[in-house]
């Protein structure tokens, strides 16, 4: 066979020799633009040119701290592209991890939405290695500024030529994109991803996933995290148009209007937006889901009563599915086989509310605390371990943290879980999260997605606290609906039939205005214990 380096320039080359009139659409708050693959490729070789004139080579680490819009989504392939690395910084991080994540990567230029342009003036002078700021500039207005030297994108790429020859030579094996996990405990690990890898799990994703042309593609998964999920990478592949919501993404009224304009079919999100979502529809908001073919959801287990409400109330076909920043990130899908169509809706919805099925060219093992796999009969509980083509080997410089977890050649997950005769995977918990007491183990994602089933819930997130006697129990922190009201007696009555034995019910329940999240949108759960040991959860 040819020897032939799998390489993004390829999906961006196809895309715009193939599909030179479709679409890919940003909103604006006072704007929608538009654009072909055909303007997007001349852009993107504009935007090569930019970055040598800039001194970028190849193996640079260039940064884009911006949203979901098209002038990010040109830096996805015009850096890699040119051989050079796309680190993706969060701007939800606090100060100190944006600081040593950027100096860590050593960033050499910066690609700042304007919107967001205080959050770097905030912390430039700590920056030691990036040379150069660039302003991601809808208004087409030089902002006021105190950082230096500083340009315009738009100003910048438009002194160069629209064609570029994008290299061959790279090597496959070559750092694309690198992303910093978002770390609740000591700080961010960097994840590196290679031309190989993206381009191995795309084609992934779209074999399971069913990526194909006539898709159109919404990016809610901010593309700051873990390569939006994938979705930028097999839009381009596929030919598909994308939709960029940009800061609209929190504005559910704006979100269902862009969905029903743009005949959305796919798009992904965590859990805590289709919370968000599902509030806004159940108080009459207007929605047109006609066009959707999936939706996928990640970052945390799916409450089974959302799944069902949003899947039989409104039409939104909600797919769970499993990965990490490790993982580029797909592992598993939710997808009930072809033979499971006759099953009982109660059954399939058991499916339906797995991690499912691991996807093709992974491998996955659960194992116990003596390292022993464990039976796939859906009860014995192991620590999910993963390996495969796109699979992290390591986190970038940094090999005291990768040697646990990458031991033997596999990642360690940290996550619990079972496999049933299936073959669907079932998280359980993380292993931090897991309530032990009194000798037993108790699953606070169960009793998460337990008392989230009550119609007076909102959210709910549960912690393991000290216990004289039990070593530790379970501390329910509760956001009712607004509106409501809800009683500590009436969740333990409720929770009776819908828990594995009456001693996994909390003892207490806090009630609270809002639960604290990653920025990620995960419930925050080290910070629920800093409020617990600071004496201000108090039932």
């Amino acid at each position: 066979m040819m020897e032939y380096p799998l390489l993004l320039r390829t999906f961006l080359l196809r895309a715009a020799k193939f599909f030179p009139n479709k679409e890919l659409v940003s909103s604006y708050p006072n704007e929608t633009f538009r654009y072909t693959y055909a303007d997007y490729f001349k852009r993107t070789c504009q935007l090569a040119h930019a970055l040598e004139s800039l001194g970028v080579k190849k193996g640079d680490r260039v940064a884009s701290f911006a949203l979901n819009n098209h002038r990010h989504m040109e830096l996805y392939y015009g850096v890699p592209c040119i051989g050079a690395v796309l680190h993706t910084v969060n701007p939800r991080l606090p100060q100190h991890h944006m600081v040593y994540i950027i100096n860590h990567a050593e960033d050499k230029v910066m690609f700042i939405d304007e919107d967001l342009l205080f959050l770097i003036e905030a912390i430039k002078d700590q920056l030691k290695t990036v040379k150069h700021f660039v302003v991601l500039s809808q208004s087409g207005k030089r902002p006021e500024t105190s950082l230096s030297p500083v340009c315009l994108y738009d100003e910048l790429i438009s002194q160069f030529p629209e064609s570029y020859d994008f290299p061959v030579d790279l090597d496959e094996w070559d750092p694309a994109f690198i992303c910093y996990t978002s770390a609740t405990t000591g700080d961010p690990k960097g994840v590196v991803y290679t031309h190989r890898g993206l381009v191995l799990h795309s084609y992934a994703v779209a074999v399971m996933l069913g990526g194909s042309e006539d898709a159109c593609i919404l990016h809610i998964v901010p593309m700051f995290h873990a390569n939006a999920w994938g979705g930028p990478f097999v839009g381009v592949l596929a030919g598909c148009k994308q939709v960029f919501p940009g800061r609209e993404v929190l504005n559910m009224e704006k979100l269902c209007r862009i969905i029903a304009d743009e005949k959305v079919t796919f798009t992904a999100g965590v859990p805590t937006i289709w919370m968000m979502l599902y509030d806004y529809l159940e108080k009459g908001g207007w929605h047109d889901f006609s066009s959707f073919k999936a939706i996928f959801s990640g970052g945390a287990p799916v409450p089974r009563y959302l799944m069902e409400g949003l899947n039989e109330k409104y039409n939104f076909p909600i797919v769970q599915a499993y990965g990490m920043t490790e993982t580029s990130p797909l592992a598993t899908v939710a997808l009930p086989k072809s033979y499971m169509a006759d099953w009982p809706m109660d059954k399939l919805y058991d499916v339906r509310s797995s991690a499912g099925l691991l996807a093709g060219g992974l491998e996955m093992k659960l194992v116990n605390d003596k390292g022993e796999e464990v039976k796939w009969d859906g009860k014995e509980w192991g620590e999910v371990l993963l390996r495969g083509p796109w699979i992290a080997k390591e986190y970038y410089k940094d090999p005291e943290r990768s040697r646990p977890a990458f031991e033997g050649g596999w990642l360690h997950t940290g996550d619990v879980g079972t496999i049933d005769e299936e073959g669907y995977l079932r998280l359980v918990d993380r292993t931090k999260d897991l309530v032990k007491s009194g000798g037993e183990w108790i699953s606070s994602v169960d009793l998460e997605n337990a008392i989230m089933a009550h119609p007076k819930v909102l959210e709910a997130a549960v912690i393991g606290v000290p216990h004289p006697k039990w070593q530790e129990r379970p501390l329910a922190c509760v956001v009712p609906v607004p509106g409501e009201t809800v009683t500590a007696d009436e969740l333990k009555e409720f929770l009776q039939d819908k828990v594995k034995v009456s001693w996994w019910i909390p003892d207490e329940f806090v009630f609270l205005d809002g639960i604290p999240k990653t920025s990620v949108g995960k419930f925050n759960k080290i910070d629920l214990r800093k409020m617990y040991a600071a004496g201000e959860l108090k039932g």
